[in-house]
C-alpha cells in the first residue's frame, strides 16, 4: 500500500510557470478561433435592424430564425424586406449542390491518382523517377496565383469556361501534396509481403489493389478529409472560372450575395446566416472523422 501511495504521489507533477503559460496560450488560441464563429452565429440570429444597435452581447436580445429562412428561400421578398433584409436573393440549395458535387469529384480523382502515383514513386524503378519526385516537390512551393492565368488561358482555348470540367481540371490532374503524403507512408511498408505475393504469381496491379490500398486506408482517409476541406474552402479559381449559376460554388455565391444588395449596406444578417449554414457539412465531416484524422497524421509523421 505504501508503494502504491508513493507511486501515486510521484505521478502528480508540480504546476510550473511554463505549464501555466502553455495553457494560457492554448486558451487564448481557442478563444481567438471560436469567437468569430460565435459572433457570426449571433449576427445570423439578430434582425438586421438591431445589428448596429450598440448591443455587443453574444446573446441577441430578439433572436430570430428569419435570416436562415430567407437564405433557404422559405420567405417571400416582402417578408424579407419587412425583416430588415434586402431584395437580394441567393439560390442556396443550387450552390450547395454545386459545391458538394465539386468536392466529391475532386476528392475521388485526387485520392485515386495520388495513390497510384505514390505507389509508382515508392515501389517502381524507372528512369527519371527521382527527378519527377523533385519536380512534384517544387510544384508544392509554387503559389496558386502564379498558375491561375496560364490555366485560365488554357480553359478558354478548350472552351471550358463556366463548365464543371474547367472548374475541376487544375485539381484532378495532379495533387503534389497527396502524392508526397502517400509516398512517405508507402516507403515505410514492408516489401517482403509484396515480393512474396509476386512470387506466388500476383501482378503489380493485384498487389496494389489488394495489399497496398488496404494497408494505406488510414492515410488515404486522411488525404480525402484534407482535400475535402480544401475544396470546400476554395475560392480564387472558382471565382475566376465559374461565374454561371449552374456551376457557381457556394463560396463565390456568398460574395456575389454580399455585393448585390440594393442598399448601400450589405445584408449582414443574411450573409452570416448563409455562412453559418455553409460550414455545417465540413463541421459534420470533422466531427465524424476528426479523431481518425489526428491519429493518422501522427502515425504518418512517426513513420
Amino acid at each position: 500500500m505504501k508503494l502504491i501511495a508513493r507511486t501515486t504521489k510521484k505521478r502528480h507533477q508540480p504546476v510550473t510557470a511554463r505549464k501555466v503559460a502553455g495553457w494560457g496560450l492554448l486558451i487564448l488560441l481557442i478563444i481567438v478561433t471560436v469567437l468569430p464563429l460565435l459572433w457570426a452565429l449571433r449576427t445570423a440570429l439578430t434582425p438586421n435592424s438591431e445589428i448596429f444597435s450598440g448591443n455587443y452581447s453574444l446573446i441577441p436580445e430578439n433572436a430570430t430564425t428569419i435570416n436562415f429562412r430567407r437564405v433557404l428561400g422559405m420567405t417571400t421578398p416582402e417578408e424579407s424586406v419587412a425583416a430588415g433584409g434586402t431584395a437580394a436573393t441567393i439560390n442556396f440549395w443550387l450552390y450547395m449542390r454545386n459545391s458538394l458535387l465539386f468536392v466529391a469529384i475532386l476528392v475521388f480523382a485526387q485520392v485515386t491518382t495520388s495513390t497510384m502515383a505514390a505507389y509508382a514513386l515508392s515501389r517502381l524503378h524507372f528512369r527519371g523517377r527521382d527527378t519527377l519526385f523533385v519536380t512534384l516537390l517544387v510544384a508544392l512551393m509554387i503559389p496558386p496565383i502564379f498558375v491561375a492565368l496560364p490555366n485560365f488561358v488554357l480553359m478558354d482555348k478548350l472552351a471550358w469556361i463556366n463548365t464543371f470540367q474547367g472548374l475541376l481540371a487544375p485539381y484532378v490532374l495532379i495533387c503534389p501534396f497527396g502524392i508526397f503524403f502517400l509516398r512517405q507512408f508507402m516507403l515505410s511498408l514492408p516489401r517482403e509481403v509484396e515480393e512474396a505475393a509476386m512470387l506466388d504469381g500476383a501482378s503489380r496491379w493485384t498487389v496494389f489493389r489488394k495489399m497496398i490500398v488496404p494497408m494505406c486506408a488510414a492515410p488515404i482517409t486522411t488525404l480525402a478529409i484534407i482535400q475535402a476541406v480544401f475544396g470546400w474552402n476554395e475560392y480564387m479559381w472558382p471565382q475566376l472560372i465559374a461565374k454561371g449559376d449552374s456551376v457557381r460554388l457556394l463560396n463565390v455565391a456568398l460574395s456575389v450575395f454580399a455585393q448585390s444588395s440594393p442598399s448601400t449596406r450589405p445584408d449582414w444578417a443574411g450573409l452570416m446566416a448563409a455562412a453559418t449554414l455553409q460550414i455545417i457539412p465540413m463541421f459534420i465531416l470533422l466531427i465524424i472523422f476528426g479523431k481518425r484524422l489526428v491519429n493518422s497524421l501522427g502515425l504518418t509523421a512517426a513513420k
